[in-house]
């Protein structure tokens, strides 16, 4: 018998693995398919409790996975896919970032004129990309799930088509996410061609113990791959789309675009640069430190520039994108070495060696919750009846002045949320920055850690700013702007959406717990590190 006529051999599949993927896609897939056989629209809250009833699912069956299976990794899919401690909990913070849309898109899909079943159908898609980009243990397999994420927000933004920011952000996050696939693409072509293999295991595999600084085509593929997914998480110098997509997306998903999008697409870079091309760290380190000081300083920069408060949080965004990769540029190569090496003691690997990729994955899981609560204030706020018809000015830093007289809760939630992000203590934004420039301080980085430190000083400013706003004397801001109360056909709880509320407490709940007891999820951050670096 030749090659060519060799049975077919598919690969074994543990369906276990995959349920959380195939609740959220069969729900969005269902929910679709009910609103279309129905002769009248579905009412929001169904759509909305479908939703948070997948992801809370989805959430749910992967935390039982991590309690049954630890930090060891489960491959399935003749190992293109992998469920471990680190794609777990991202599944887990996918699952609550979901939640927390849904809470705050349910007060304004009318107001943006979304259709509650196609909106809630999109974003479990682009939630069922963003696991599928957690776990992925093979190129293939995380471009489908980058593609999966990448093309159900375009339409997500899109959806809110009868305002004109919100095509033009949705066509021009398209245009350069088409750029940003071409060299991802193109980056896995590279690294092919250089190693033979798409999988990630099998790539780290073969390059163990040597690092080829003479092989251009594999740094070259290298390169590309950081291009394609520095787009994703918006950093510097790919971050051009993110302030303008930001500022004209619905509010509700300009929140899970700054956290839940952003997680993903560095849940991938981590898998891609430790799993993968580990080896080559010398190559790729010096890089990812110049990503990361240019993202820092020109994402801390821009924000205190900004009088809008929207596109301050989107640069802020871009600055915080940079704090993660500090912590991603943290790697000891020869430490990792010696873990890698005895395969066998991976149960004794020393947590502090894991302080980068662990790090990272705190800020990631903190500065989600500070950005999903931080745009469900804006939400709110934007949801004004006597708001500008276009995004312009809609955001303004005058329309936050008084605030506290108006909604002092509300007030006290926003400056809860924004002294978090400036690093302020008792807040998870302090623990996040601290365990990131510890990482890198451990690692030699002393001069990117000086830059992270200047930096959450300079960025520190742009949050005064709006919360000496709220917090302003009467007289000395614009209190004939519009007050931040909803639409008077939605449920009033203190003039407030309700599900807004309940989305806001948890992120401040969040917030503050993190801050005050962080060691959960400092174990849960390192329990990531081993399950990766093991894999």
């Amino acid at each position: 018998m030749t090659s060519l006529e060799a049975p077919f051999i598919s690969p074994s599949v543990d369906w276990w693995v995959l349920v959380p993927q195939i609740i959220l896609v069969g729900t969005a897939l269902g929910l679709l398919l009910v609103a279309s056989l129905k002769t009248r629209s579905l009412p929001g809250w169904v759509s909305t409790i479908t939703s948070i009833a997948a992801a809370a699912a989805a959430a749910i069956v992967a935390a039982v996975q991590w309690a049954a299976w630890g930090a060891t990794p489960r491959p399935t899919l003749a190992g293109a896919f992998v469920a471990d401690s680190f794609s777990l909990l991202l599944t887990v913070l996918v699952g609550a970032g979901v939640v927390m849309t849904a809470l705050v898109a349910h007060s304004a899909l009318d107001r943006y004129g979304m259709a509650p079943p196609e909106f809630a159908a999109l974003l479990l898609a682009s939630a069922a990309g963003a696991v599928v980009m957690a776990g992925a243990n093979d190129l293939i397999v995380l471009f489908l799930g980058l593609e999966s994420l990448s093309i159900a927000l375009y339409v997500l933004i899109a959806l809110a088509g009868r305002r004109a920011s919100a095509r033009e952000s949705a066509m021009k996050y398209f245009v350069l996410g088409a750029f940003s696939s071409a060299f991802f693409l193109y980056g896995i072509a590279l690294v092919y061609g250089a190693t033979g293999s798409t999988n990630l295991s099998g790539i780290g595999d073969f390059l163990f113990g040597t690092i080829r600084e003479t092989d251009h085509l594999l740094l070259a593929g290298i390169a590309l791959l950081l291009v394609g997914l520095g787009f994703k998480v918006a950093a510097v110098p790919f971050h051009f789309w993110a302030p303008d997509v930001y500022e004209g997306a619905p509010s509700p998903v300009t929140g899970y675009l700054a956290s839940i999008a952003k997680a993903a697409g560095f849940a991938a870079m981590a898998r891609v640069l430790y799993v993968a091309v580990g080896e080559q760290s010398v190559a790729w380190t010096p890089i990812l430190a110049g990503l990361a000081f240019a993202t820092l300083a020109v994402g801390a920069v821009m924000a205190i520039c900004q009088n809008d408060v929207k596109r301050m949080l989107a640069y802020s965004s871009i600055s915080h994108a940079g704090f993660v990769l500090v912590g991603l540029t943290a790697v000891d190569l020869e430490v990792l070495r010696d873990i890698w090496a005895p395969i066998g003691d991976s149960a004794s690997v020393s947590v502090d060696a894991g302080n980068g990729i662990s790090s990272a994955v705190f800020y990631l899981v903190a500065y989600s919750f500070m950005a999903l609560g931080s745009f469900a204030v804006l939400s709110v706020i934007g949801s004004a009846s006597t708001e500008p018809a276009d995004e312009t000015s809609r955001h303004h830093l005058s329309r936050y002045g008084g605030l506290a007289r108006r909604h002092p809760v509300l007030a006290l939630a926003f400056a809860v949320l924004l002294l978090a992000q400036a690093g302020v203590p008792l807040t998870a934004g302090f623990v996040a920055k601290f365990v990131v420039i510890r990482a890198a301080i451990g690692t030699g980085g002393y001069v990117l850690a000086s830059v992270a430190m200047g930096t959450a000083v300079v960025s520190a400013f742009a949050y005064l700013r709006v919360v000496l706003a709220m917090y302003a004397p009467e007289g000395s801001a614009a209190d004939g702007d519009s007050a931040p109360v909803a639409r008077a056909s939605r449920p009033r709880w203190g003039g407030l959406p309700p599900t807004s509320v309940l989305a806001i407490t948890l992120a401040v709940a969040v917030t503050l717990v993190v801050g005050v007891l962080p060691q959960t999820l400092l174990e849960w951050s390192a329990d990531a590190f081993v399950s990766i670096i093991i894999l």
